[in-house]
């Protein structure tokens, strides 16, 4: 993980999506819970490596300004790597129908879900740095 970071958070963010997609087929009540991802996902999850460079200009910041700016962060690299795969047809994702959207790319509810993303990233990626 040290040498590749960008490596290591393009499976971690793989998991982490097929987690949460499967978690909400549960809630629509598929109990076999199936969990889904693009390979297209691998080089924009692989991209929260940056916070470890980030983090390191960061750290003298309260926690709670750090997840805010890790927030930020997130729904940059989204809107902006959503916005280039949508010209493009190959979007993998479509929040058009959710409320709390921005142009079908970003939810603002998911807030919260990349603001402990950030946090998370920041932990593991530094804990061996």
């Amino acid at each position: 993980m040290k040498k590749h970071p960008f490596l290591f958070c393009g499976f971690t963010g793989w998991c982490l999506e097929i987690l949460w997609t499967g978690l909400h087929s549960l809630l629509r009540g598929d109990a076999a819970m199936k969990g889904t991802t693009s390979l297209l996902m691998f080089p924009i999850y692989g991209c929260a490596a940056l916070i470890l460079p980030a983090y390191k200009r960061l750290k003298s910041l309260p926690i709670l300004l750090r997840g805010f700016l890790y927030t930020a962060g997130f729904y940059l690299g989204e809107f902006t790597s959503g916005s280039v795969l949508q010209a493009f047809h190959m979007c993998p994702w479509d929040y058009s129908g959710a409320p709390h959207q921005y142009k079908g790319i970003i939810r603002l509810d998911y807030l919260p879900v990349w603001f402990l993303t950030g946090l998370f990233f920041e932990k593991i990626l530094t804990k061996s740095s």
